[in-house]
């Protein structure tokens, strides 16, 4: 066969049921062999190469098995994917990007359209393949999707040129086998044993749970160990859907961008059972704001170099998350939750999750105009569905909203742009969220700003039938920079202000759904419309502008010391 239906065969057989992509000259025959193959792969044109790769890091994060994107063209085209892959990488997300070369007889020679893709890629993937022998297309692609998915998962570029797709080849085409290697790293039973023990002498625990216990699925093996011996748990940032909100003992985020009771909490322990985190710069800004200096911290993470890295630990173990608590439980099963020494501060705990939620709710109730940041996620949590999976640019709204949404449908519920700290990701990834999970909800909240970044892939909701719900939470500005220029710099603006248009006409011009609300009330009645509507919504909501939250004033003590 020729190498680009080598291509789609070798993608056919690992069971992949969407490719995202923008059509070119280079991969045309990829696209020809896409043709015969759609009763099988669903493609989805998109208007820009870096919103394709997010759309497949959405799709590759709510499967839990590789999104693929295929760019069309050589140079301009796979230089377009960077931000999507850097993104992708910092996500830990399963990508395989696949895009041309220009004709290997090419090479070297400063021909239309020549980059050294190989070397631009080297920084912001998992696995850089470059082929040069046409009996190698089908393998490589093989490869790149289980290399994609084991491990710590990341990216993928497969680089082919031109002239291979067209070659004719023989080839033996077989599915990657994503089970390898997985659950990595086999649980110490020695270093369970330690950790019992000091639990056993603990006084105030916490469980620190972050992205490796939602890959890993250990929602219910984390819930179960905090059930049974009553302690709280709290999530590192950009999960907070990692168990559900609906859990009794689980206060949310911790950290600058999560909430006071969970900050406490590891403020005040003594064990931190660090479960799947790698205690990173969003959830610790790398200081011991609200990580006890003096706390015994056992780490649990399937990348042997985040163990101790940022703080010292008094156990490491190289293992799936889940499992280790599943562990930890069994070898606590004596232990009467009923009767710990922590039961107290517990209870404490939970009195004060919910005077939190009570403050929220209160907040919630404002009926001032402009329309109040918490008015508006008090509304989406009243109006959204509980199985709701939502998508987050960064940026100050975004941010302000991360912790005070409810995730109960399951893991994941939340996709963020976590340490890439991207705009423009929500949207899209939303879109590849949804193809991933047709019967499920999915909402993408952005600013104004990001959702002008990528509008232009609205029409490819349309086109391609993915139903997402978009609300773009507009301030007319670049928040969280306005707010550094308001608190540091006297007030002296400059970039900062934004103009838009109505997005729930630009809805209503390729013929989709499109509310504007600026009334308290409006947005949830906005919200229990567009969960009817048959095709892709815009819910354009205006927002107070002066409501923005400082996250990094960290950055800015200089400013303060004058």
């Amino acid at each position: 066969m020729y190498g680009g239906a080598a291509v789609v065969e070798a993608l056919r057989a690992a069971g992949v049921s969407h490719v995202f992509g923008l059509l070119g000259s280079t991969t045309m025959e990829v696209y020809d062999a896409l043709y015969h193959a759609q009763d099988d792969i669903k493609y989805v044109g998109v208007r820009h190469e870096a919103f394709g790769v997010h759309m497949a890091d959405g799709f590759g994060r709510v499967k839990g098995t590789p999104g693929v994107f295929l760019a069309g063209q050589a140079g301009p085209g796979s230089v377009n994917m960077v931000t999507g892959l850097a993104q992708a990488k910092l996500a830990y997300s399963p990508v395989v990007a696949i895009t041309g070369l220009v004709t290997s007889s090419h090479f070297h020679r400063d021909t239309m359209q020549e980059v050294d893709q190989h070397s631009l890629f080297a920084s912001v993937v998992k696995r850089n393949i470059t082929v040069i022998h046409p009996d190698r297309v089908g393998t490589a692609i093989t490869e790149a999707l289980q290399i994609a998915n084991s491990g710590q998962r990341g990216p993928v570029v497969v680089n082919i040129p031109r002239d291979l797709f067209a070659a004719q080849t023989d080839v033996e085409i077989r599915a990657p086998n994503y089970e390898a290697g997985s659950p990595v790293g086999t649980i110490n039973p020695a270093a369970v044993a330690r950790t019992c023990d000091l639990i056993r002498t603990a006084q105030s625990p916490i469980i620190l749970a972050g992205a490796g216990v939602k890959w890993g699925h250990g929602a219910e093996a984390v819930c179960r160990l905090s059930n049974q011996l009553q302690i709280p748990v709290v999530a590192s940032a950009g999960h907070p859907d990692v168990v559900p909100s609906d859990h009794r003992l689980y206060a949310g985020q911790v950290g600058p961008r999560g909430n006071e009771v969970a900050s406490a909490a590891t403020r005040n322990a003594d064990v931190i059972l660090a479960l799947g985190t790698r205690l990173s710069f969003n959830t610790t800004f790398f200081a011991y704001n609200d990580i006890n200096e003096d706390a015994k911290i056992v780490q649990v993470d399937i990348d042997p170099t985040s163990l101790g890295k940022h703080f010292p630990i008094e156990i490491g173990m190289l293992a799936d998350a889940g499992s280790v608590a599943t562990a930890i439980a069994d070898g606590l099963s004596d232990l009467d939750g009923d009767n710990v020494p922590w039961k107290a501060r517990t209870a404490e705990m939970v009195g004060a999750i919910e005077t939190l939620w009570q403050a929220r709710d209160e907040t919630g109730r404002d009926t001032s105009m402009p329309l109040k940041p918490d008015r508006l996620f008090a509304e989406l949590r009243q109006a959204a569905p509980d199985d709701a999976l939502y998508t987050l640019d960064a940026g100050t709204l975004c941010l302000q909203v991360t912790d005070k949404l409810k995730y109960n449908g399951g893991t994941p519920s939340l996709l963020t742009t976590l340490d890439f700290g991207l705009i423009g990701f929500s949207f899209p990834g939303g879109l590849g969220a949804k193809c991933a999970r047709p019967d499920r909800t999915v909402i993408s909240l952005h600013g104004d700003g990001g959702f002008g970044m990528t509008m232009i892939e609205f029409p490819t909701a349309v086109q391609s039938g993915i139903n997402t719900i978009t609300v773009v939470m507009d301030n007319g500005c670049w928040g969280a920079e306005k707010a550094y220029q308001r608190e540091y710099y006297q007030g002296r603006y400059i970039g900062c202000d934004t103009v838009n248009p109505r997005y729930d006409e630009f809805a209503r011009l390729y013929g989709a759904t499109g509310f504007f609300c600026e009334e308290p009330g409006s947005v949830a009645d906005a919200m229990s419309e567009a969960l009817k509507a048959d095709g892709p919504v815009i819910i354009h909501v205006k927002v107070d502008p002066d409501v923005m939250t400082l996250f990094r004033r960290d950055s800015f003590a200089h400013r303060l010391q004058r």
